[in-house]
Protein backbone atom coordinates (compact mmCIF):
# COMPACT_ATOMS: atom_id res chain seq x y z
CA UNK A 1 0.00 0.00 0.00
CA UNK A 2 1.06 3.25 -0.61
CA UNK A 3 1.28 5.77 1.50
CA UNK A 4 0.32 9.31 0.13
CA UNK A 5 1.25 12.97 1.13
CA UNK A 6 -0.86 15.90 1.82
CA UNK A 7 -0.60 18.27 -0.83
CA UNK A 8 0.54 21.99 -0.25
CA UNK A 9 -1.10 24.25 -2.44
CA UNK A 10 -0.70 27.52 -4.08
CA UNK A 11 -2.82 29.16 -1.75
CA UNK A 12 -1.57 27.48 1.37
CA UNK A 13 1.84 28.58 0.38
CA UNK A 14 0.50 32.18 0.02
CA UNK A 15 -1.39 31.73 4.03
CA UNK A 16 1.52 30.87 5.45
CA UNK A 17 3.99 33.56 3.70
CA UNK A 18 1.16 36.02 5.07
CA UNK A 19 1.66 35.11 8.69
CA UNK A 20 4.95 34.50 8.76
CA UNK A 21 5.26 38.45 7.59
CA UNK A 22 2.18 38.98 10.37
CA UNK A 23 4.01 36.58 12.93
CA UNK A 24 7.48 39.43 12.08
CA UNK A 25 5.58 42.42 12.33
CA UNK A 26 3.89 41.24 15.67
CA UNK A 27 7.65 40.57 17.52
CA UNK A 28 8.50 43.82 16.02
CA UNK A 29 6.22 45.77 18.36
CA UNK A 30 8.23 45.59 21.65
CA UNK A 31 8.45 47.23 24.82
CA UNK A 32 11.80 46.36 26.00
CA UNK A 33 12.56 44.70 29.23
CA UNK A 34 14.47 41.48 30.50
CA UNK A 35 11.30 39.69 28.64
CA UNK A 36 10.00 41.85 26.30
CA UNK A 37 6.43 42.84 25.98
CA UNK A 38 5.51 42.15 22.26
CA UNK A 39 2.56 40.78 20.29
CA UNK A 40 4.27 37.48 18.87
CA UNK A 41 1.82 35.03 20.78
CA UNK A 42 -0.68 37.21 18.81
CA UNK A 43 0.33 36.24 15.55
CA UNK A 44 0.66 32.51 17.09
CA UNK A 45 -2.72 32.19 18.13
CA UNK A 46 -3.86 33.90 14.85
CA UNK A 47 -1.51 31.82 12.81
CA UNK A 48 -3.42 28.41 14.08
CA UNK A 49 -6.88 30.20 14.94
CA UNK A 50 -7.18 30.95 11.21
CA UNK A 51 -5.36 29.00 9.27
CA UNK A 52 -5.89 25.22 11.29
CA UNK A 53 -3.38 23.14 12.84
CA UNK A 54 -1.20 22.76 9.99
CA UNK A 55 -0.60 25.61 7.89
CA UNK A 56 -0.54 27.43 11.43
CA UNK A 57 2.01 25.35 13.25
CA UNK A 58 4.24 25.26 9.55
CA UNK A 59 3.71 29.44 9.45
CA UNK A 60 5.52 29.59 13.11
CA UNK A 61 7.90 26.83 11.76
CA UNK A 62 8.98 28.97 8.99
CA UNK A 63 8.95 32.16 10.80
CA UNK A 64 11.29 30.49 13.39
CA UNK A 65 13.48 29.41 10.56
CA UNK A 66 14.01 32.73 8.78
CA UNK A 67 14.64 33.93 12.34
CA UNK A 68 17.20 31.42 12.84
CA UNK A 69 18.94 31.91 9.75
CA UNK A 70 19.35 35.70 10.62
CA UNK A 71 16.29 37.86 8.75
CA UNK A 72 15.92 40.03 11.61
CA UNK A 73 12.08 39.12 12.48
CA UNK A 74 12.56 38.50 15.85
CA UNK A 75 11.78 41.06 18.59
CA UNK A 76 13.98 44.62 18.37
CA UNK A 77 14.76 43.35 14.98
CA UNK A 78 16.40 40.65 16.35
CA UNK A 79 17.61 37.10 14.49
CA UNK A 80 20.37 34.80 14.21
CA UNK A 81 20.81 31.69 16.40
CA UNK A 82 22.06 33.59 18.98
CA UNK A 83 18.55 35.14 19.14
CA UNK A 84 17.74 31.60 20.38
CA UNK A 85 20.10 31.63 23.47
CA UNK A 86 19.20 34.64 25.38
CA UNK A 87 16.79 35.31 28.17
CA UNK A 88 13.83 35.13 26.06
CA UNK A 89 14.93 32.27 23.62
CA UNK A 90 12.78 30.13 25.27
CA UNK A 91 9.84 31.59 24.39
CA UNK A 92 10.59 30.93 20.16
CA UNK A 93 10.72 27.53 21.15
CA UNK A 94 7.47 28.10 22.80
CA UNK A 95 5.26 29.09 19.92
CA UNK A 96 6.01 25.83 18.13
CA UNK A 97 5.10 23.60 20.97
CA UNK A 98 2.49 25.90 21.32
CA UNK A 99 1.33 25.45 17.51
CA UNK A 100 1.51 22.01 18.37
CA UNK A 101 -0.55 21.90 21.06
CA UNK A 102 -3.05 23.59 19.59
CA UNK A 103 -3.32 21.71 16.30
CA UNK A 104 -3.53 18.47 18.49
CA UNK A 105 -6.81 20.09 20.42
CA UNK A 106 -8.12 20.96 16.98
CA UNK A 107 -7.25 17.37 15.91
CA UNK A 108 -8.90 15.40 18.39
CA UNK A 109 -11.91 17.56 19.26
CA UNK A 110 -12.10 19.84 15.95
CA UNK A 111 -12.40 23.31 15.29
CA UNK A 112 -15.21 24.16 17.43
CA UNK A 113 -15.19 27.42 19.46
CA UNK A 114 -14.68 26.04 22.84
CA UNK A 115 -11.77 23.55 21.60
CA UNK A 116 -9.87 26.84 20.00
CA UNK A 117 -10.29 28.89 23.35
CA UNK A 118 -9.46 26.18 25.30
CA UNK A 119 -6.22 25.32 22.84
CA UNK A 120 -5.01 28.87 22.86
CA UNK A 121 -4.94 29.08 26.89
CA UNK A 122 -3.17 26.08 27.39
CA UNK A 123 -0.62 26.98 24.12
CA UNK A 124 -0.03 29.91 26.43
CA UNK A 125 0.81 27.79 29.60
CA UNK A 126 2.98 25.86 27.08
CA UNK A 127 4.60 28.74 26.32
CA UNK A 128 5.49 30.19 29.73
CA UNK A 129 7.12 26.72 30.72
CA UNK A 130 9.32 26.70 27.75
CA UNK A 131 10.05 30.64 28.06
CA UNK A 132 10.34 30.72 31.99
CA UNK A 133 12.75 27.01 32.56
CA UNK A 134 15.19 28.49 29.03
CA UNK A 135 15.12 31.92 31.17
CA UNK A 136 16.13 30.13 34.78
CA UNK A 137 18.92 27.84 32.69
CA UNK A 138 20.38 31.34 31.10
CA UNK A 139 19.89 34.30 33.44
CA UNK A 140 21.78 33.00 36.36
CA UNK A 141 22.45 35.69 38.82
CA UNK A 142 25.46 36.51 39.68
CA UNK A 143 26.53 32.55 39.62
CA UNK A 144 23.53 31.75 41.25
CA UNK A 145 20.35 30.06 39.31
CA UNK A 146 17.15 31.45 39.51
CA UNK A 147 14.47 29.97 41.57
CA UNK A 148 11.20 28.86 40.11
CA UNK A 149 9.34 32.19 41.99
CA UNK A 150 11.93 34.85 40.73
CA UNK A 151 11.55 33.32 37.44
CA UNK A 152 7.58 33.50 37.44
CA UNK A 153 7.68 36.74 38.91
CA UNK A 154 10.00 38.02 36.03
CA UNK A 155 8.18 36.13 32.97
CA UNK A 156 5.07 35.10 33.69
CA UNK A 157 3.00 37.45 36.28
CA UNK A 158 3.80 41.01 34.36
CA UNK A 159 2.37 39.41 31.30
CA UNK A 160 -0.58 37.30 32.24
CA UNK A 161 -3.16 39.91 31.65
CA UNK A 162 -1.43 41.43 28.31
CA UNK A 163 -1.51 38.09 27.60
CA UNK A 164 -5.36 37.71 28.48
CA UNK A 165 -6.04 40.30 26.41
CA UNK A 166 -4.33 38.99 23.16
CA UNK A 167 -5.59 35.53 23.43
CA UNK A 168 -9.22 37.02 23.60
CA UNK A 169 -8.42 39.27 20.36
CA UNK A 170 -6.59 36.35 18.77
CA UNK A 171 -9.92 34.44 19.59
CA UNK A 172 -12.19 37.07 18.30
CA UNK A 173 -10.11 37.45 15.33
CA UNK A 174 -9.68 34.04 14.44
CA UNK A 175 -13.28 33.05 14.22
CA UNK A 176 -14.25 36.58 12.24
CA UNK A 177 -11.02 35.35 9.82
CA UNK A 178 -11.40 31.79 9.50
CA UNK A 179 -14.65 32.13 7.88
CA UNK A 180 -12.82 33.88 4.69
CA UNK A 181 -9.71 31.45 4.71
CA UNK A 182 -10.05 27.74 3.24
Amino acid sequence: MEMTTPKIRTKDIAYIAVFVALLAVCSWITVPTTVPFTLQTLGVFLAVGVLGGQRGTLAIFAYLLLGLMGAPVFSGFGGGAGAFFTPSGGYLAGFLFSALVMWAMERIWGKKSLVLALSMVLGMLVCYAFGTAWFMVVYPMGGEAVSLWAALTWCVFPFLLFDGLKIALAFGLSLELRRHVK
